[in-house]
């Protein structure tokens, strides 16, 4: 043991560097996954964080025949609990908050203000929540004549209504509502203890009332009261509706858990804690894009990962042949002292077994100091520190496989390799091509996971680039070699004729050189590919750099949006997203949009967004005949040459003008829609618009403050610059990020040491020949250009083929990985950023200069005028 402890200490540089890489791998295999895992849990969190309660929470509702066994709710109330208990146990253990509420909906009053919907509500816990400014809580009983009912103080300042207003009911026929409600009278008025609580979700009108449109849409707020209330008017009015709202709280959730949890989702939809109740929630649609979005960048994180764990057991494998071949001559001597090939394993084994596994478990063990949710990569790690292990042991025996006890030149390989070794390679392509067709069919994600195989397909491809290259440089670098010997200067002739010799261009060096930069122009290419969708997807739902939102605008709003400092064009829009059409063919539902295509396209022209308007709308006038219109393939395909519509109670007939998948600025998630031109109507001024399309750069507040006085509700200003950085920041964009910048950076910082690697392997026989040359006059300049024109070929050869790897990566396999769920539906066509080629250019030029810089220290530290005794020693 002593022996080995001692020869560890001897080759300590060795060892060291190859421990550092063991430990670099496994930290990568540990770490990287953890910090995905965290990255994707915050992310879900915040996507759930910021739905509505509508779409977040699990409502349960029941509409009861009669309440008379029940007149206070109680045992409504006592179900809260029964409820969850019922529902699956992966959505039990997310329910944070519960809420039971009972109400009446849609009953029409005329209290002393104009005609006003007034709704009924009762909730559990409400006292607790409140503050009586003026009177009493409400206390409903036998004794109590009516019913006595609560008001928030911007409700009762609407209806003007104080303690003690009797407010009448205006009985609703087509309701079912006959004899009308008992007197509702007002004994207390309140306020919110807090406003922003949960609880106020559903009774938000009783915070905040709707002022209605007069005259034709009614005001709308809401009163509460306590459950005998509730009751006594259930029985005069109905029907009476009870909800049990469940709030799931986001920062239980994690995204291992999508996949049962979406599938407890539809178990409660489709089979709901009691008979007679109906579900309703959409977080189970959140969590379906947000898993599809998830299996797309495990796919991604799984290629670079692969490519960068290659890439540094590829390194390890050059750093171990760089080790054995400096102990060349020891083991040969240990051969010709009688060792067998076997004692020589042992030997070297010994070794590495007191170092590397050490190694890999250190780098194992600060990986799960890394926050996040540890992933199932034990394996990988523990294969990765048998690699590190046994490839010392296993170059050594390799290499005393012959015995010979003569220097042997290292800068020469066998220009035609043995039938043995072109099978070997021909076979290694048809296993990348057949991984390709594989993952095309298959895709990538499983519902296991992510195949192994098929995550490294794209380094099999690149290591078959790496063996055409191998293949196909000797013939063009032989004619540069040949220019050069006609050039003046040696040089260059002597840098390129021990190239063509494959002094640094081999298959270990090269193949690790092409994966690294595949790696990383993939990880490049597929986030500049990304973001050019998303621009397009940008310019496709905001055609323009802001778009105003909110509920019939007055028809001066657009002279008065186009009066704000800034602004250039302005286009109206007017969408009904639940309408219907006619045709000779039948009756189907649309969403129809009423679009000033004219003034759309101006603004599109001065926005410079990448859309255009079809000129069938733009060119379209007021006439006698029916309107051009732009119609989706479905609607196309049922309605034929036309038809009829209608948009708020106003008919219009129309011709199929153009077909389209998309309008600019029109989104329809069911692909149904029918667009025409506001120009052309003959009153324009019939429609009521609800969108604005704006160009300039005028801000969002003065945009807001312009439109929001002919808006009878809040308006909305996105801008397309919001819009945009919403495509990257929702979602899980952080860790589609994580996983560029990883594969972009690591692959960079590996391609250097693949160089620094390089360098080192022929430095002892570089140093030789430079020692010759020095006495025929070689400066130490001349020195390093010998040097870099040897590294060039292999650096040319690395960049082209890792280069065209990375680029048509992403073509190849676009479609496992599902890229478009990161772009809003865009399609994900390949895109190459101008500053892809600067970057590769700059690694290129970083390369040459570490290679010099490490020649450098090493011809320092072996002093290059004993180098040539010593090798002639070693001969």
């Amino acid at each position: 043991m002593r022996a080995v402890l001692w020869r560890v200490r001897v080759f300590a540089g060795q060892f060291g560097l190859l421990a550092a890489l063991a430990l670099v791998a496994a930290l990568l295999i540990t770490a990287a996954p953890r910090l995905a895992n965290d990255l994707t849990d915050r992310a879900l969190r915040e996507d759930v964080a910021r739905l509505p309660y509508s779409a977040r929470d699990i409502t349960l509702e029941q509409r009861p025949d009669s309440v008379a066994d029940d007149p206070k709710l109680g045992s409504a109330e006592a179900a809260l609990a029964t409820h969850r208990d019922r529902m699956p146990a992966q959505v039990r253990g997310l329910i944070g908050d519960a809420w039971f509420t009972a109400g009446i909906e849609g009953v029409t009053f005329a209290p002393a203000g104009p005609r006003t919907q007034f709704g009924l509500r009762t909730q559990a816990g409400m006292t607790d929540r409140v503050r009586v400014t003026a009177g009493r809580w409400p206390a409903n009983g036998p004794e109590v004549r009516g019913i006595e009912v609560a008001v928030s103080t911007a409700v009762a300042k609407q209806l003007g209504a104080s303690v003690g207003t009797v407010l009448e009911v205006d009985p609703a026929p087509q309701r079912g509502v006959g004899a009308g409600l008992p007197a509702v009278t007002v004994v207390g008025v309140f306020e919110p203890v807090d406003a922003t609580d949960r609880a106020w979700d559903t009774l938000r009108l009783a915070l905040e009332p709707f002022a209605g449109l007069p005259p034709e849409t009614p005001g709308a707020v809401m009163a509460v009261t306590d459950g005998p209330g509730l009751g006594t008017a259930a029985r005069s009015l109905g029907p009476l509706s009870l909800t049990w709202r469940y709030r799931i709280d986001e920062k239980r959730l994690d995204g291992g858990m999508l996949e049962p949890l979406i599938t407890a989702f539809a178990e409660v939809k489709r089979t709901p804690p009691a008979p007679g109740l109906t579900t309703s929630t959409n977080l189970d649609a959140t969590l379906v894009r947000f898993d599809g979005q998830l299996r797309a960048v495990s796919a991604l994180l799984a290629v670079v990962q692969a490519g960068l764990v290659a890439t540094l057991l590829g390194l390890i494998a050059l750093a171990a042949a760089l080790a054995v071949e400096r102990r060349r001559e020891e083991f040969a001597l240990l051969r010709a002292r009688g060792g067998t090939i076997a004692a020589i394993g042992g030997r070297a084994l010994a070794e590495s077994l007191v170092v590397l596994p050490l190694a890999t478990a250190a780098g194992w063990l600060l990986g799960t100091y890394v926050p996040g949710r540890a992933a199932a990569t034990g394996w990988l790690v523990v294969a990765t520190g048998v690699v590190a292990t046994l490839v010392i042991p296993v170059l050594a025996a390799v290499s005393q496989r012959r015995l010979s006890f003569t220097a042997r030149r290292q800068d020469l390989v066998r220009h035609r390799p043995s039938v043995r070794r072109l099978t070997a390679e021909l076979f290694f392509l048809v296993v990348a091509c057949l991984g390709v067709y594989l993952l095309r069919r298959r895709g990538l994600s499983q519902d296991g996971g992510v195949d192994p195989y098929l995550a490294s397909v794209p380094v099999l491809l690149a290591v078959g680039a790496a063996i055409i290259a191998l293949r196909v440089f000797p013939w063009p670098l032989g004619q540069l070699g040949r220019l050069a010997a006609r050039a003046r200067g040696a040089v260059a002739f002597l840098g390129l004729a021990r190239a063509g010799r494959g002094a640094p261009v081999t298959i270990g060096p090269l193949a690790v050189l092409v994966v690294a930069i595949a790696t990383g122009i993939f990880s490049a290419v597929v986030m500049s590919s990304i973001g050019d969708a998303r621009d397009r997807a940008a310019d496709q739902e905001i055609p323009a750099d802001a778009r105003v939102s909110g509920f019939a605008f007055t028809p001066d709003t657009a002279e008065r949006l186009a009066a704000v400092p800034g602004v250039t064009a302005v286009a109206p829009v007017a969408v009904d997203t639940a309408t219907s059409y006619t045709s000779a063919s039948g009756r189907g539902s649309v969403l129809v949009a009423v679009v000033d295509a004219a003034a759309l396209d101006r603004v599109v022209r001065s926005s410079g967004v990448g859309v255009s308007v079809p000129p069938a709308l733009v060119d379209a006038r007021p006439g006698g005949g029916p309107l051009p219109a732009l119609v989706s393939p479905d609607i196309a395909a049922e309605v034929g040459a036309g038809g009829a519509t209608t948009m708020h109670s106003h008919a219009f007939d129309f011709t199929v003008a153009a077909v389209a998948d998309a309008f600019p600025g029109i989104g329809s998630t069911s692909g149904r829609f029918i667009v025409l031109p506001l120009q052309a109507l003959p009153d324009p001024a019939a429609v009521a618009l609800n969108q604005f399309l704006v160009a300039g750069d005028a801000s969002a507040e003065a945009l807001r403050a312009a439109s929001a006085e002919g808006s009878a509700s809040g308006v909305t200003v996105t801008t397309w610059a919001d819009h945009r950085r919403d495509l990257d920041e929702t979602g899980a964009n952080e860790v589609l990020s994580f996983t560029f910048t990883t594969g972009a950076v690591g692959a960079t910082a590996l391609a250097l040491l693949a160089v620094g690697f390089t360098v080192l392997a022929g430095a002892r026989i570089r140093g030789q020949v430079l020692s010759r040359l020095r006495t025929l006059g070689l400066s130490g300049r001349q020195g390093r250009g010998l040097l870099v024109y040897e590294l060039v070929p292999l650096v040319a050869i690395a960049v082209l083929a890792g280069g065209l790897v990375g680029v048509f990566l992403p073509r190849v396999i676009g479609p496992a990985l599902g890229l478009s769920s990161f772009t809003s539906g865009a399609a994900v066509r390949t895109a190459l950023d101008p500053l892809l080629v600067g970057a590769v250019l700059a690694l290129v030029a970083a390369s040459l200069a570490a290679a010099v810089f490490v020649e450098n220290v090493i011809n320092r530290r072996l002093r290059l005028g004993e180098v040539l005794r010593v090798g002639q020693e070693g001969s």
